[in-house]
């Protein structure tokens, strides 16, 4: 794993950008093999950037969930964000920054979502409960909404070598500037309304039906470290207590929980593939598979019948290579 760097340390000499690629590749490859199916239909180009976009993000969480996570601090994360400002200017402080910088410039992308992202690991600092979807909904756009609008750039604004249209940067640009936590279209995200479709919606609705499908299947991970993620306004719905929960309960009313937000995941990942056709046509095949892949896990936890606190829940390398063709007819028909 590319950690961190020690501030003793930055003065040394950095690798190279081919190795700091390569270093960005087998990191995704190790610790998120779904994902990295995905990033493999790509083209060499654009997949270099989402790994290097992916590690960032898993060095940001692993400050908060990580081996060294007890030693993090408000001002370690304070710290971190400067470093991002650094990265934005051109400036590597360790390795995994070398292809991150490259990936930054080539494809002009935008330090706001890195930011909201820090700003989530913030909120696992100091809060273990949500009391409403509404309140999970923010902490799932800052930790994972936020790597659609990351990734918008690379996946959906390279057309014929120039970079941002300027119809996509407008866009970007200014859904960032007017983005209101507290005014939040959550019946557009999660209820399946089908409205006009926004592609930088949809890019988040993306990363939040990931977030929630991680919540699902990590339930009995979380309670380890005395978390729980699921709405307890959710848990009162079907009787289930957090002692419930941390007891690893299985009965009929976990099932019916279950079966709920599952059926709230598959929504959300309804309104994210609508999203997919406003790509350019050769990101629309990794990201239909990788929306199929993800949302597979949901199945594989009604197969493990709910049973999250013994089985983790994933998708065999047949269960991946069957969406593949799927995907492809998907990403030319839709």
């Amino acid at each position: 794993m590319l950690h961190r760097p020690d501030p003793s340390s930055t003065s040394r000499k950095l690798i190279s950008l081919e190795e700091s690629y390569e270093a960005c590749r087998k990191v995704t490859a190790e610790y998120s093999k779904t994902f990295y199916w995905g990033t493999a239909l790509m083209s060499p180009e654009k997949r270099r950037a989402i790994w290097a976009i992916y590690v960032w993000c898993r060095r940001t969480d692993e400050l908060v969930d990580g081996p060294l996570a007890a030693a993090t601090t408000p001002e370690t994360l304070d710290q971190w964000e400067r470093d991002l400002d650094k990265i934005w200017g051109g400036r590597p402080l360790d390795d995994a920054d070398v292809a991150l910088v490259d990936a930054v410039q080539r494809f002009g992308l935008n330090i706001q979502p890195f930011r909201d992202m820090i700003a989530g690991q913030r909120m696992d600092l100091h809060r273990s409960r949500y009391e409403t979807f509404d309140d999970l909904y923010l902490y799932c756009y800052r930790v994972a909404g936020t790597v659609g609008l990351m990734t918008m750039p690379v996946l959906g604004t390279l057309q014929d070598g120039e970079l941002e249209p300027p119809a996509w940067k407008a866009s970007l640009n200014s859904y960032l500037s007017n983005f209101k936590f507290d005014s939040l279209d959550l019946n557009g995200l999660g209820c399946g309304d089908e409205g006009d479709d926004d592609p930088t919606q949809e890019a988040i609705a993306l990363g939040i039906a990931n977030q929630l499908t991680n919540i699902l299947r990590d339930v009995g991970e979380d309670r380890e470290r005395g978390r729980i993620y699921l709405p307890l306004e959710d848990l009162r719905r079907f009787d289930y207590t957090e002692q419930d929960l941390m007891d690893g309960v299985l009965d009929d009313r976990w099932r019916a929980l279950m079966q709920f937000e599952i059926k709230r995941a598959r929504t959300i990942f309804a309104k994210a593939s609508r999203g997919i056709r406003h790509l350019n046509r050769d990101a629309r095949w990794p990201v239909w598979a990788a929306l199929m892949l993800y949302s597979r896990i949901l199945n594989s936890i009604e197969r493990n019948d709910y049973d999250v606190f013994n089985n983790r829940a994933f998708v065999s390398t047949w269960g991946k290579v069957q969406c593949l063709p799927v995907a492809l007819i998907r990403a030319q028909v839709l």
